[in-house]
């Protein structure tokens, strides 16, 4: 087994979690959602122990997606997305909020991610599970060597994510929490877009808005 950790780094104003997937073996790492605050996230990745290798998006609204450009310039990685419903929320102003909170950016992914995917990268399989329901093409991706979950707005600690903005959809995102995300081990790590880490096991009993 590959030696696998993930770090946490809280960035912006939106308070958006960003993660660090790094195999210690190999000095290499992927980022998820690097949502702000470059600086601090190149002084990671400047480090030996820590080569950039990829940028993974949950989905494309402004929070989560501030630093992408910085970094793929600096680092030189490729940017991985959901299939193409969430190309209209990188590349819209309007859809993914950036004129409206008045940081305005758009992107474009280098790589289009199906549902079901498994990626090998850094030395372990990374599943991408499609989340319809936050946004139209929401991602959430499964480190099972970790068993972890990357779960970006899908589902939160006794929460979920909103679905009143652009390409949103309430009945979609519950069911892709119950068909897609609830089917994973009880005592999978998950980690949110915001806030604090969960399980699915606790979330199965615990999350109301889930309707369980």
């Amino acid at each position: 087994m590959a030696d696998l950790e993930i770090f946490r780094k809280t960035l912006g104003n939106m308070g958006t979690n960003c993660y660090i997937l790094v195999n210690h073996d190999m000095d290499e790492c992927v980022v998820f959602d690097p949502a702000d605050e470059v600086d601090v996230l190149k002084e990671i990745f400047d480090t030996p122990s820590f080569k950039l290798q990829a940028i993974f998006l949950t989905h494309g609204h402004y929070d989560h997606i501030g630093a992408v450009k910085a970094l793929r310039e600096a680092y030189g990685v490729p940017v991985y997305a959901s299939k193409e419903e969430d190309a209209e929320v990188l590349g819209n102003l309007e859809v993914n909020l950036s004129a409206m909170f008045g940081n305005a950016v758009t992107l474009q992914a280098d790589e289009v991610l199906r549902d079901s995917e498994e990626l090998e990268i850094i030395g372990t399989k990374i599943k991408c599970i499609l989340t319809p329901g936050h946004t139209a093409g929401g991602m959430c991706y499964y480190i099972e060597e970790l068993k972890s979950l990357i779960a970006g707005d899908t589902l939160f600690a006794g929460s979920v994510g909103r679905t009143d903005f652009p390409t949103g959809n309430g009945a979609k995102l519950i069911n892709s929490i119950h068909e897609k995300l609830f089917i994973l081990p009880d005592d999978t790590k998950v980690f949110p877009g915001h806030m604090d880490a969960t399980t699915i096991g606790y979330e199965k009993v615990n999350n109301m808005v889930c309707g369980l």
